[in-house]
């Protein structure tokens, strides 16, 4: 139950993103402040998905750690 939940919600997030950039792109000249911040914002997600994917002293904390 608790996967569907998760995939539901990130279709729901993905058709979402998809609208605003959508949105952004109809309203040109004024929408591309939102697309670059959009694009800024994605490129940190990336960077941060990275660096916690091949970071394996959080590994070991996460796994070994008594909480």
């Amino acid at each position: 139950m608790e996967k569907i939940g998760y995939i539901l919600l990130g279709i729901v997030a993905v058709i979402w993103i998809f609208a605003m950039i959508a949105g952004m792109i109809v309203a040109f000249p004024f929408g591309l402040i939102g697309l670059i911040a959009i694009v800024g914002v994605g490129f940190l997600f990336i960077k941060v998905l990275a660096d916690r994917l091949g970071n394996k002293e959080d590994d070991y904390y996460s796994k070994n750690v008594d909480k």
